[in-house]
Formats: C-alpha cells, sequence, structure tokens
C-alpha cells in the first residue's frame, strides 16, 4: 500500500466516507456492459446455483439449477447462459475498422466495439475460469454429449478470464476492483473484496457514515453476499429444504412446479439486492471523466475480442490446460510489459497517480524559471536543435546528473539531467536538456519547449514503447521443456 493510499484510508475513516485517490477513469465502461452476478452452491467444486444477468437495470434474467449436484441441469444452465452471453458477443461484430500497420505499408481489421463483462468481486471471476475450464472441452456428441453452445461459452469464458490478468484491460472487470482502483475506504484490502461494503463507504444512506453503512451491509438477512459465495444460514435454513422440497415432487408435476418458483423466490432474492449494487456502481464510475490513455488501452481489448473471434470462426482449438514453457514465457513476458507501461500511463494520466511517485523520488514538480529555446549543439558531425530550461523546485530531487527525464505534458520529449543545484532556502535548481518532440529544423515549433513560468512535472517513468522479448521457437526448445524429443537414432558405423 503505497503512502497516500494509506493516508486516503486513514481521512476516510475520520470524515466517514470514502476518499478519492483518482481524479480520472482508469478503465474503460461500455453503454452496455453485460453484468452477470453468480452463485455457487456450497461444498461443491464451482457447482453453479444461480445468476442474474443482463445489460440493463431493468432487463435481468434469472438462470436457476435446481439441482446443482446434476451434470444434466449444470450443462442446463451452462446453454441458458450461452443463450444470453453468446449473442451479446455477436452484437458487437456487425462492424469492422481498418487499422495501419507496418508504418502506414499495410492495414489489419478489428472490430470497432468489443463487449464488456462485470462481477460483483474477484471470486466472481474465478468463478467464470473455472466455469470455462469446465465446459470448453465438452463435446456435443459421443459419450455425455451437451449443447454445442457450451463449449463455445467456456471458450469465450476463458478468454474473458484471460484477459481480466491483463493489466489495464477492461474486457472483465470485477467491480470491487474497478471502484477502489478510484476510492480508498476506511477498512482492509480484504474488506474490500465486499462490494456492500465498499459502495456503503462510497455511497452512504443518508445520516449514516461510511462505517454504520458498512456494518448494516454485514447483516446477511439485509444485504445478502454478493456471490458467488452464500450465507450458510441462507443454505440451511431456507435453501436446502427448497431444494429438498424439489427433488420431493419428481413424481408430481404441480408440486414440482411450485417448488420451482418457490427455488427461484428465494434465489432472486439473494441476487437482486447485489444486482442493484453493481449498476450503483457504474453510476459512480461513470461519474469519473476518462483518463487520455484509457481508449488506447480499450483498443487493445478490441484487438484481442477479433483475434479470439477470428481463431474460433477458423475452426481453431480451444485453449489448452497449461501452457507450453515457451508460452508460458511469452505470456508472463506479455504481462510484466503490460504492467509496466499501464503503471506508466496511469501516472500520466492523473496527477493524484503521480504524486505517489513524486514521494517516492521517481519524479518532481518544479517552475520553468529560465528557458533557451533556440540553443544548437555543435559538437557533432552536424549541428542538433537542443534547447535547456531551468526549473526550481521545492521537492527533494533525487535524480543523478545525467538521467533521461520525461514530462506527460510533452511525452515524446527526452529531458537530459544537467545540473542539480539544492540551494539554503530548501529550492533546487535543475537545468534540462531537451530533445524530441521539435522536428529536424534548427528552430522549436511553438510550444514544443517549455516557456518561462510554465509549471511542469519530470519523471523517471517513460510511456515509450516497449519492445517484445526474443524467445525461442518450440521446434529450439529442449525436450525437457516440451520441445521435439532428441533424436536417439544410433549414429552410423564406418567401415574401418
Amino acid at each position: 500500500m503505497s503512502t497516500l493510499r494509506a493516508l486516503a484510508k486513514a481521512r476516510a475513516v475520520a470524515a466517514g466516507v470514502a476518499q478519492p485517490v483518482a481524479t480520472v477513469r482508469h478503465l474503460h465502461l461500455h453503454e452496455r456492459p453485460l453484468v452477470l452476478v453468480p452463485l455457487a452452491l456450497a461444498g461443491e467444486a464451482n457447482a453453479p446455483l444461480a445468476a442474474l444477468v443482463g445489460s440493463t437495470p431493468h432487463d435481468a434474467r434469472l438462470l436457476v439449477v435446481p439441482q446443482p449436484r446434476n451434470r444434466d441441469q449444470r450443462h442446463g444452465f451452462t446453454a441458458e447462459l450461452a443463450a444470453i452471453v453468446l449473442p451479446h458477443l455477436d452484437a458487437h461484430r456487425q462492424a469492422s475498422e481498418a487499422v495501419p500497420v507496418d508504418r502506414g505499408r499495410d492495414v489489419r481489421h478489428r472490430y470497432v466495439d468489443a463487449p464488456q463483462l462485470l462481477v460483483p468481486n474477484p471470486a466472481g471471476i474465478t468463478f467464470l475460469r473455472l466455469l470455462g475450464r469446465s465446459t470448453r472441452f465438452r463435446r456435443a456428441d459421443g459419450e455425455h454429449p451437451v449443447h454445442p453452445s457450451v463449449p463455445l461459452l467456456g471458450r469465450w469464458l476463458t478468454f474473458f478470464a484471460e484477459r481480466a490478468e491483463h493489466p489495464g484491460s477492461s474486457a472483465l472487470l470485477a467491480m470491487t476492483d474497478a471502484l477502489t482502483l478510484h476510492w480508498a475506504t476506511g477498512q482492509s484490502a480484504v474488506e474490500d473484496l465486499h462490494l456492500p461494503a465498499v459502495l456503503g463507504w462510497l455511497d452512504p444512506p443518508a445520516g449514516l457514515t461510511g462505517a454504520e453503512a458498512v456494518a448494516r451491509a454485514e447483516d446477511p438477512a439485509t444485504m445478502p453476499p454478493a456471490g458467488p459465495a452464500t450465507d450458510p444460514d441462507f443454505d440451511n435454513h431456507r435453501l436446502a429444504p427448497a431444494m429438498a422440497a424439489y427433488a420431493e415432487a419428481d413424481d408430481d408435476p404441480v408440486a414440482r412446479v411450485e417448488a420451482y418458483a418457490e427455488l427461484e423466490r428465494l434465489l432472486r432474492d439473494q441476487l437482486t439486492p447485489t444486482w442493484e449494487l453493481m449498476w450503483r456502481g457504474v453510476g459512480l464510475l461513470r461519474g469519473l471523466p476518462p483518463g487520455a490513455r484509457v481508449e488506447g488501452r480499450w483498443a487493445g481489448d478490441r484487438d484481442a475480442f477479433t483475434a479470439h473471434a477470428e481463431h474460433v470462426d477458423a475452426g481453431g482449438g480451444p485453449q489448452p490446460r497449461r501452457d507450453g514453457a515457451v508460452a508460458a514465457a511469452v505470456r508472463l513476458h506479455r504481462l510484466e510489459r503490460a504492467l509496466t507501461s499501464y503503471a506508466v500511463q496511469r501516472a500520466y494520466d492523473d496527477p493524484l497517480v503521480m504524486a505517489e511517485h513524486r514521494l517516492t523520488g521517481e519524479a518532481f514538480v518544479g517552475e520553468v524559471t529560465l528557458a533557451d529555446p533556440k540553443r544548437v549543439d555543435d559538437s557533432g558531425k552536424r549541428p542538433v536543435l537542443r534547447p535547456r530550461v531551468q526549473l526550481v523546485t521545492t521537492e527533494p530531487v533525487l535524480v543523478p546528473v545525467g538521467a533521461t527525464l520525461h514530462s506527460p505534458a510533452r511525452p515524446g520529449q527526452k529531458a537530459r539531467v544537467v545540473f542539480v543545484t539544492p540551494g539554503a532556502d530548501g529550492k533546487t535548481e535543475v537545468v534540462l536538456e531537451l530533445s524530441g518532440g521539435m522536428g529536424r529544423a534548427l528552430t522549436a515549433p511553438p510550444g514544443s519547449v517549455p516557456e518561462v513560468g510554465e509549471r511542469l512535472c519530470y519523471t523517471t517513468l517513460s510511456d515509450a514503447f516497449l519492445p517484445a522479448g526474443a524467445f525461442p521457437t518450440p521446434e529450439e526448445t529442449p525436450w525437457t521443456h516440451g520441445g521435439p524429443p532428441a533424436d536417439e537414432s544410433p549414429a552410423p558405423v564406418r567401415d574401418s
């Protein structure tokens, strides 16, 4: 936990309401996200019990599994879920756009939009990941056949679960993570996994503090858990008798319909409060303006959605149960690059996030007191424009002379530290030599060089392109790491 977030949590306790830790929204929020609130049966490995699904607050559809231990009913639930999710995915495949590649010498196509799934908490993402893993290898023929939509849904759920691991992706979001990314509550990180508690801090009822609202939210009688886990008291005293009544009515159609209706009523009562909280959270997030680099990250989600859709259309196989050695290394490297880029982009978009880096010495803010925009360096083979500016700051400057800095105001420009001169009055003078972002001429275009009086932030964080690493092909991988087996044929015998 950073120092600023710890301070924000302390202020939340003192003020009785959550405190903002962001000035912009750092994730994409779709106009019609598909909200999914799942419930799982206690004591079973990811056995679906019920789900509320819909893309607007008023079109929630309830799916129920009366006997979650029954394999056929579970696959029937998945087929019903597929009948909702798959058409929603296909609705985002109506139009595509051309994207220039290879410096404009070629183009590729991607969909102009992509779907977004919202679940209450990280456990909801785990539920979808496990549901995808248990269904994507099912077959529509042979022993224990399932509806053809079941394995297709499993592949798409696996895709969304993998995108949820990608830093900065907005394809599948947990509402608790999305809210606590932008606000700090007065409770622990573990308590922040409880959606009613988070919204109790963010939007407490009139006359209540956040802590008082959370105390009410923790009572399962008034606010059921946000799933997929259910309340044990509900399981033992209400759900179990209703499921038993449904099982006992096997030979009585009228009694079976009544028992199913009672199950629906119980489960709807459990899911509806969380459904309403999900849309309250969406409303709070919509109140924040999106960050400048959010759209670029959403374009990455659209690229991934397009690639997977094309893979499925071409008859490609489902995702493997385990990655090979090279595939795992490539995936880890891709996630690490994305995490680094995401951290920098958030800092560039948001002064509150950048403030955390200012505390650690990775950035400082100062005022330009001197500027030489016409300075030319002629020490090389040809003269180049190298303006210099002097900033005065009251913040600690921990970067050494010769370090390269960047400014969010001019991300395409580099600034090399020439001098760092601490003053007796607590101020520090920093002289920077600028390069890039000024064209190729020996005269800087207007606005490309900071002017006297301008207040700027400079940081060691760079939003420059991060090149991908080099990895061996599967054929070049040793057999000990999943590559081809060694050639064990005997050596030819030479005539003596």
